[in-house]
C-alpha cells in the first residue's frame, strides 16, 4: 500500500524527470545538426520537432504542452493543449521549443539550443492569445531594485549600485531588432555597454541570472511563450523576472482580456509560474554562452546541456557522448 505522502509526491513532478527530459533535449539538438548553416530552418525545426516528440512519448508522466511548437510555428506536432508522455507519473504542464533559434540554425550562428520547461499541472500562465511581453531578467541583486515600469537607466545605475560595479561594466542584453533602437539608444547613453543578441532570449534571460556570465540585465519585447519558459528557469536560480503582456492590435488585446490575460499589469515569476517545482532543460544546438553546441568527435556525438530545478536550487550540466552510429542514416530510428 502506498502511503498518502508518497501518493501525494507521485503527484508532482520529481529529480528524475528532468534527467528524462534531457534525453528529449539531447534527441532534438542532435537531429538538427545536418541542418546547421544549410538555410533551411523548416527542415531543421521538423527534424527536431519530430525527434523531440518521439523522446517525450516514453517519459513517465502526464504532460500537457501549454507552449508548443505548433501554436507558435504552425507545426502539426507539440501543439498546444496535446498530451505528452506515456500518462503515467506526474501531471505536468510543459512549455516546448525543440528549437529555440531556427534562424540561427539555419545560418550557423551561435545560441542555438533546445529546451523544454516543466511545472505541475495548471500553474504555468496560458499567453498564447498575446505573442508579446515586455520583459526584464536580472539576478537575485534585481530583487526589490529592479522595476520594469521604471526607465532603464534608472534601472541600470540602481543595479550597478546593488551588484557594486560601475555604470560603465554593466551589460545589457537586447534583442537586435527595429523595435529596440531607443531601448539601445538608451542604455548606451545610461553608460552601460550592450550585448545584442540575434535571437534567443531565453538564453540571455538565464545568463543575466547566472553569477558567472558578463550579462547583468536582459531587457526588451519579445515572445510572452519565451517569458514563461525563462520563468521556470529564473525561479531555479533566484533571480528577477518581470513581464507585462504588449499586444499589437487591439484584437489580440480582446483575445487577452476573453482568455483573462490582464494588461497594463506587472507579472512577476510567481505569477508567470506559479509553483515552486519547476524544471527547465536546453541542450546545445551550436555553441553559445550558455551550452555547447553539438559537436562529433570520432566515433561519438557529444551534448552538453543544462538543467536547473527550483525547488532544490540547483543547476547541473550535462555532458553526454553519444555512439554516432546508432543516429547516422536515414534508416536508423531513434535509440530510445
Amino acid at each position: 500500500m502506498v502511503s498518502t505522502d508518497t501518493a501525494t509526491l507521485f503527484l508532482h513532478p520529481d529529480r528524475n524527470l528532468a534527467m528524462e527530459l534531457v534525453r528529449a533535449t539531447e534527441a532534438a539538438a542532435i537531429r538538427a545538426v545536418p541542418f546547421i548553416g544549410r538555410g533551411d530552418k523548416n527542415a531543421a525545426d521538423k527534424a527536431a520537432v519530430d525527434a523531440m516528440r518521439a523522446f517525450l512519448g516514453t517519459v513517465n508522466f502526464d504532460g500537457v504542452v501549454v507552449i508548443g511548437e505548433g501554436e507558435k510555428d504552425k507545426a502539426p506536432m507539440l501543439y498546444n493543449g496535446e498530451h505528452v508522455g506515456n500518462g503515467r507519473g506526474p501531471a505536468c504542464d510543459i512549455a516546448v521549443d525543440p528549437i529555440d533559434g531556427t534562424s540561427l540554425t539555419a545560418a550557423g550562428r551561435q545560441n542555438a539550443l533546445s529546451m523544454i520547461a516543466v511545472a505541475d499541472r495548471g500553474s504555468m500562465l496560458d499567453a498564447s492569445s498575446v505573442f508579446y511581453m515586455d520583459k526584464i531578467v536580472t539576478g537575485p541583486e534585481g530583487i526589490g531594485i529592479v522595476d520594469i515600469r521604471k526607465p532603464i537607466g534608472e534601472n541600470i545605475r540602481a543595479l550597478a549600485k546593488a551588484k557594486g560595479k560601475a555604470v560603465e561594466e554593466m551589460v545589457v542584453a537586447v534583442l537586435d531588432r527595429p523595435r529596440h533602437a531607443q531601448l539601445i539608444e538608451d542604455i548606451r547613453a545610461a553608460g552601460a555597454g550592450t550585448r545584442l543578441l540575434l535571437d534567443g532570449d531565453v538564453a540571455g534571460g538565464i545568463n543575466a541570472a547566472r553569477y558567472e556570465t558578463r550579462i547583468d540585465i536582459c531587457v526588451g519585447t519579445g515572445g510572452s511563450p519565451e517569458g514563461v519558459a525563462t520563468a521556470c528557469a529564473i525561479k531555479a536560480l533566484g533571480g528577477l523576472i518581470q513581464g507585462r503582456l504588449a499586444p499589437k492590435t487591439d484584437e489580440e488585446r480582446q483575445k487577452g482580456l476573453d482568455a483573462g490575460l490582464q494588461f497594463d499589469y506587472v507579472y512577476s515569476a510567481d505569477e508567470l509560474v506559479r509553483s515552486e517545482n519547476t524544471f527547465f532543460v536546453a541542450t546545445g544546438v551550436t555553441d553559445g554562452g550558455l551550452v555547447d553546441g553539438v559537436r562529433r568527435k570520432g566515433p561519438i556525438i557529444r551534448t552538453e546541456s543544462i538543467v536547473l530545478r527550483a525547488r532544490s536550487g540547483t543547476i547541473r550540466r550535462v555532458i553526454a557522448d553519444h555512439l554516432a552510429e546508432k543516429w547516422l542514416g536515414e534508416d536508423v530510428s531513434l535509440p530510445l
